[in-house]
Formats: structure tokens, sequence, C-alpha cells
């Protein structure tokens, strides 16, 4: 790759951004201005902010205990209140005549005096709370302390002697709110507080009664001390605003600019021009990513820049929340480099597939449906900065920048490596794609065209061909996915092995293999050729059972590995306990688990999906993304990425074998290898002492492989996979050309 054309192709996308007046207006000028505009707009909008008025209305309230009083004067006694202010935002109504805002009495007829009618109005919205006084409350409330009283005045008996009152049973209040108005939720949180208070002021009265000091209530109180350093409390806060922000406006900021590099160029018609110049596409796409890391990192240093200038003044009228550290923008600036590679290389694939400017914006929503739950989860309470969570991409990064703002260096250190590689393999990927992308001649010049929905149809069944195409792949592992998710709801969950056992048939049979086999009836000619439903060499079969039996101590070490990385949720292991409490025949358990699974998931994921996904051109890909729609169907998270492991392995023994037989066999073997060794139980291994050469007993984790058994499937395994590998296999038409289009990339590249 000649790093000179990379750079000419730089300087002149740069030359192209800063002529355009969209680009100059979101990069420089909104940052600039919005922070002001929005700190304005606060103390503006702040004049508007204040609390309403609700109205209660009050039932039973005749007779109540004039100490502590509850209601002075028609309001509720200033007392039971922690801000000077809130007695006069609750304005009560008594069934007597009460005093209206303008001072007029109101007339005692409108109030409702029944339960039922005042029950009715408030969820008409006329009163936003309703308070009732059941009729004997207060009698009982006075009957209750003179009896307190009473107890205390016998003579001759002193207080610590004397045995306690029977006290009379107390109705109690009831507050009536409307749920589906807001005004009447705050309404009933104000009253239930004031009714907290008024009851803690009605206990200490009854003690005074009864001869014992208010303090007998709370004998002591817990005092708080904060130990964090000063500053710390402030770095907490921005620690959490300062991620979200950066990953935000590196996206933002890469998106736009992607999208006049590619898109905007197509409709231009100025990208022939670049395609025909001596620069390789890989140097093009090198250019046009520098450009939009450019304009990505510029995007989030100035909005940074704007929200912490603006963020000076307005902090400043604000208590409890200081202005942030200054050594919170040196590790933003660090980070900035590959969060805006990687968004840059992301849009960048995105922008090229996309026909025209318009259609390219519409894919910044999918892109952030994406990435928002990877931050959100990163910033919500509890989840902490470990090895399993740095290894998520985005999130590793947030929790990372969260702990080292946080001042908690030597904590974030030992995670910086994992973080750094997932960082970096996900920019690698990304880059990957747009170079890919470039590469394909189908995908730069799409032309833009109109849906009509039955010519589509029509189309979509007559020109049929042997395999299915990407977005029928596509279609049919979402397809599976949601029909999986909906059933999961509907259907009960099981309580025994057979509601168990018939769940996951019927999620076999009917959630994935059904699909799979209609669009293949459907949607193409050769169900052979889709399934891969052809006779495998003859050492393939026996290859593929000797591999599962290898690979299976491997993947079960893994299992173990990824179960302790994130621990199963113990609601889910009790379920399946509960579940598996007695020991059933090991035939059966094969048959659901082993038997079904390896002849419907084969056919649907290494049979449709895989074919459709060979459409593009790139085998590993194909491989990949069908393993993942292989692994989400699994519906426990730690057994999902497993198995997206293994199927990567099992698609890679259909490629190369060219038959969907070896596959279905290793899927067989592994799966009913797992059930035998979950079936096996310290007492089979104290019957069986020849089984303590291959497996173990460890307390709380089950039967396990010995390190040594791993270590030797494992080289074992290698040795099988290559040989797959040196075996010829039979490539799509699209295979064959992008092979010869990266070689003729690759000769250009050497000359």
């Amino acid at each position: 790759m000649s790093w000179t054309n990379v750079k000419l192709v730089f300087f002149r996308e740069v030359r192209d951004q800063l002529r355009d007046r969209r680009t100059l207006f979101m990069i420089f000028v909104l940052p600039v201005v919005l922070y002001p505009l929005l700190g304005l707009s606060f103390f503006q909008f702040a004049q508007f902010i204040h609390k309403h008025t609700i109205k209660a209305l009050v039932l039973g309230a005749e007779g109540l205990p004039a100490t502590p009083a509850l209601i002075e004067d028609g309001h509720f006694a200033a007392a039971w209140f922690t801000e000077p202010d809130e007695p006069r935002l609750v304005e009560l109504t008594l069934p007597e005549a009460s005093p209206s805002d303008d001072g007029e009495a109101q007339a005692a007829d409108s109030i409702p005096r029944s339960l039922e009618e005042a029950k009715r109005q408030v969820r008409a919205g006329t009163y936003d709370v309703l308070i009732y006084f059941p009729p004997d409350f207060s009698d009982r409330l006075v009957q209750s302390r003179a009896q307190i009283a009473g107890e205390a005045a016998k003579e001759g008996a002193p207080a610590p002697a004397r045995a306690p009152p029977d006290l009379l049973a107390i109705p109690s209040p009831e507050v009536y709110y409307n749920s589906a108005l807001e005004k009447s939720q705050l309404g009933y949180l104000r009253v239930l507080d004031v009714l907290v208070h008024w009851r803690a002021g009605v206990g200490r009265t009854n003690l005074e009664a009864g001869g014992l000091p208010p303090q007998a209530a709370e004998p002591f109180r817990v005092a708080k001390h904060d130990v964090a350093d000063p500053g710390r409390g402030q770095s907490a806060v921005w620690a959490k605003v300062f991620p979200f922000l950066l990953l935000i406006w590196a996206m933002t900021g890469a998106f736009y600019p992607a999208i006049d590099l590619c898109a905007g160029e197509k409709e231009r018609g100025t990208l022939e021009t670049l395609l025909s110049s001596p620069a390789a596409r890989v140097e093009i796409v090198g250019g046009k990513l520098c450009t939009v890391m450019l304009f990505s990192a510029t995007t989030v240093l100035l909005n940074l820049l704007s929200m912490g200038i603006t963020g000076m003044f307005v902090l400043s009228q604000l208590q409890h929340i200081g202005p942030p550290p200054l050594l919170a923008i040196v590790w933003l600036l660090i980070a900035l480099i590959p969060i805006s590679a990687l968004f840059s290389a992301l849009c960048l694939a995105l922008a090229a597939f996309a026909r025209s400017t318009k259609e390219g914006q519409y894919y910044l929503m999918p892109l952030l449906l994406i990435t928002m739950p990877l931050v959100v989860i990163a910033i919500l309470p509890g989840v902490e900065l470990n090895l399993g969570n740095s290894l998520i991409p985005v999130t590793g990064v947030v929790l990372l920048l969260r702990t080292v703002l946080e001042g908690n260096y030597w904590q974030a250190l030992p995670f910086v490596p994992p973080v750094v590689g997932v960082t970096l393999v996900g920019c690698l990927l990304a880059i990957r794609w747009a170079v890919d992308q470039f590469n394909t001649e189908t995908v730069l010049f799409r032309e833009s065209e109109r849906l009509d929905l039955g010519l589509w149809l029509r189309n979509l069944l007559r020109d049929r061909d042997d395999t299915p195409s990407v977005s029928e792949a596509v279609f049919c592992g979402v397809l599976i996915l949601v029909i999986w998710f909906f059933m999961s709801f509907a259907l009960p969950a099981p309580t025994s092995f057979a509601e168990f056992a018939e769940l996951a048939l019927v999620t076999q049979l009917v959630v994935i293999a059904t699909p799979a086999l209609l669009m293949t009836v459907m949607l193409t000619r050769s169900p052979r050729k889709t399934l891969l439903l052809n006779r495998p060499a003859v050492l393939a079969v026996p290859a593929a059972l000797l591999l599962a039996t290898l690979l299976h101590p491997v993947v079960a070490a893994l299992q173990l590995a990824v179960t302790r990385l994130y621990p199963v949720d113990s609601r889910i292991v009790e379920m399946l306990s509960g579940i598996f409490t007695e020991r059933h025949p090991l035939w059966q358990l094969v048959l659901v688990f082993a038997v079904a699974p390896a002849i419907a998931e084969e056919l649907a994921f290494r049979g449709f999906i895989l074919s459709g996904f060979r459409r593009s051109g790139h085998k590993w890909r194909a491989i990949v993304l069908s393993s993942i729609f292989f692994g989400m169907t699994h519906g426990i998270f730690q057994q999902s990425l497993v198995a997206i492991l293994l199927g990567i392995v099992i698609g890679y023994i259909a490629v190369q074998s060219g038959s969907i037989l070896p596959g279905m066999l290793f899927h067989l073997v592994h799966n009913a290898l797992r059930i035998s060794l979950l079936h096996l139980s310290p007492e089979d291994l104290s019957r069986h002492p020849s089984l303590g050469w291959l497996v173990q007993s460890a307390s709380g984790e089950g039967i396990s492989y010995h390190p040594a058994v791993v270590v030797a499937g494992a080289l074992g395994a290698a040795a099988i996979l290559y040989w797959f590998h040196r075996q010829p296999y039979e490539r799509t038409a699209e295979e064959i050309l992008q092979d010869a289009i990266r070689h003729n990339s690759a000769a250009a590249a050497a000359a």
C-alpha cells in the first residue's frame, strides 16, 4: 500500500469536506453554540419549573386529636413537612366550608360526602388525592391514648414492671389516588409523607402519655461519614457523563462525513473518477478513513471544550456539583483515537453500502440501536469493570474510562490490555469490512430503486437461484429469532422434564427447521445445493466423528471458563435443577438434546443460512455470521458464546467437506458426550475407576476433564482441522470472483 496515495486521497477528501457548509456547521459551528444555548435555555426554563399545588379531599377528619394536630386552619400542620414552603402546595378540602384561592367560601354542597362519590371525583381528576379516615378512627385513637395514660397512672406499679396494655385495634387511614394521572401520583407521595410523619408524632405523644421519653422510640441514630478524597465525589459524576458523550459524539461526528464521502460521491458522480485513479481500493479506503477520523475527533474535542466552558458557568450556580477534573481531558484524548477509528470504519462501510445520502441517513438509527445498549449497560449502577465486562466491545471502553476518571488507576490497570485488544480487533474488522465494500462493484454502483411489492414478490418466486441470497439468509435467521422470542414468552415455563423435552422438540422442529425448509422450497431451485445434501468424502465422516470426540474436552473446559467469567443467574440454575431432579434414561436425553438439534439446527444454519451468506463471496464471513445466528438461538448467554465458537468449527467442516452430513454427526456426537458428562455422578466414578483417567470430580462444578485430557484433545483436534484445511472444496461463483479481485489488488499493490 502506498502511503503517498493515501495522503493524496486524505487531503482531497478534507478539502471537499471543508467546502461543504453542512459539514462545517455540524463539526465546528454546532458544538460552539449548542452548549451555551442549552445553558441559557436551562436558566430560562428554570423560571417555569415549580412545584404544583395538589388538591386533596379529606373525609372523616372530624374528631382527630388536637395533639399532635394533623390539620391546622384548614391545612396540614407545617411540622409534618420537610421543606418550609411545602404546606402551601397541598390544598385541603374538608366537608365543612373551606376557603378557595380567591378567599370566598366554597359551597358545602359541592363537596362529596360519601366515599364512593369522592372516589369518582378522584378518578375524574377533580381531586388529586382522597384521604379517608374510617368512622371510628378518631375515637379509637383517643381511647388508645387514654388507655396508655391510664396504665401509666396506676399507683404502686413502677414503669418498668407494668404489663403492656392490650391496646385497641386502630383502623388504617386510606389514601386513594389515580395512577393514570401524574399529578395524582405526586399528590399521593406528598400526602403519604405527611401521614408517615404524623404517625411518628402520634407515637411520640403516646410514649409521653405512657411515661416514657420520646427517645425510647429511637434509642440511637446512625451517623454517616464519606471517606472519599476531596473532589472524588464530583469525579464520580463526570465519570459517567464523559464516556457517554465521547462515544455518542465520536459516532455522530464520523457518520455524516462518511455519508458524504461515499453516498454523496455516488450522487455527485465523482466516485468513478476516484476509483479509476492509480490509487488502489485499500488506499482509497485509508484516505477516506483518515478523513472521517479527523472530523470525528474534531467533533468530540469541540463538543467537550464547549461543554466544559459552558459547564464552568452553569455549575457555578449549582451546589454539590463542581467542575470536571482536568486529568479527565487527558484520558479522554487517549481513548479518542481508537474510538474514532472504530466508528469511522463502521460508518464508512455503511456509507459505502448506501445507494444515496438519504438512504445512508437511515443507517444511523440501527447503528445507534446497537451501540446505545452497550453504552447504557456500562453506566448502570452496580456494573463494575472486570475481566468479563472488559471483553465486551464499547462497554469495556466506557467502564475503563469511568474507572480511570474516578481515580482508581490501579484497579483499571489490569484490564487495559483486554480492552485495548478487543477495541483494536474491532477496528481491524471494521476496516476490513469497509475495504471489502469498496472491492465489491455491486455495492458501490447500486442504483436507487422504488419498491413495488407485487412485482418484488413475483420476481422473488420467479427469478430463483440454486441457493438463497444474502438477504434471504438474513431474513431466515431473523425470522427464527423472532419466532423463538415470542414463543419463549407465549409458552409457560417448564416445570418437569417432560415439559422441558416437549418445549425443546417444538423449538427444534417448528421454530428452527420449519422456516428454513419452507424458504428452501419456496425461494431456491436446488434444495440439494442449498442444504448441502451431498455425499461427503469417505474420510470426512470418521474425521468429523473423531474431531467431535477430541474437541469435546476443550469445549467443556471453555464452557467452564465462560461460566466463571460470566456467572449464570441463580434463578436459571434453580429452574434447571428443579427440572432435572431425577436421573432420566440416557437414550431419552440423547434423543431430545443431541439427535433433534443435530438435524434441525444443521439444516437451518449450516444449510440454508450458510449457503445464503456464501453468496457474498467470503467464506469465513459466511461461517461466522451463520454461527452468530446459531449461537443466538441458545437461550442462555453463557451457552451462546460457546455455541458461536462451536458453530464456526461445524461451518468450516461443512464448507470443506461440501456436505452437511459430517457437521450433523459432529453436532450429534458433541451433544451426546456433553449429556453423558452431565449424566455422570461421583458415585459412577467410584464404581468405574477407569473413568478417573479421563474425568475428575470438582466441588461445585460437577464432573470435568483432566487438564492433560484437554491439552491432548486440543492437539488432536488441531491436527484434524489441518487435515480439513488441506481438503479441496467447491467454491461458489462469488467466492471465485472475490479471490480474483483480491489477487489483482495484491498484484497492483506489489507493482
